[in-house]
């Protein structure tokens, strides 16, 4: 599966719903098991098969120090942030999932799915979760 911004999410962000610079945003880590579903899932309780294991949370990591730019040579916007660190964890992670932290699982909406394209593994060492040089997503035409 590719990565991909949830449609729910497309329509929040024409409507405002994501403040970039106030609203909590986390990362959470998932499994080859999640089937994550751009049509259909819309709420972080929609998402299964959150990876699990020693220094990993429930819920994932805060996403810290976004930034947003204008890149008029690719005719594109684009969500950054700083990487992200699970210290000395053990754990497996197939993908990450972007979501609003409202507080609550059941309306804190999905934003984005960013496939690893393989299983990511960790046992007793630091899990980095290093974002594309690009930008963690873009929008274009």
């Amino acid at each position: 599966m590719s990565s991909f911004i949830y449609n729910s999410a497309k329509l929040r962000l024409l409507q405002r719903n994501f403040d970039f610079e106030n609203d909590d945003f986390k990362v959470a880590l998932v499994t080859a098991t999640y089937s994550a579903d751009k049509d259909a899932h819309e709420f972080f309780t929609d998402v299964t098969s959150e990876s699990s294991g020693t220094n990993y949370t429930a819920g994932g990591k805060a996403l810290e120090n976004i930034v947003l730019s204008q890149d008029d040579a690719n005719d594109r916007a684009i969500l950054d942030a700083d990487n992200l660190v699970w210290s000395v964890a053990t754990l497996v992670a197939r993908a990450a999932v972007i979501y609003k932290d409202t507080g609550s699982a059941a309306t804190s909406p999905l934003l984005a799915y960013v496939d690893f394209e393989e299983d990511l593994e960790t046992a007793g060492e630091d899990f980095i979760l290093q974002w594309h040089e690009d930008g963690i997503l873009g929008l274009g035409e």
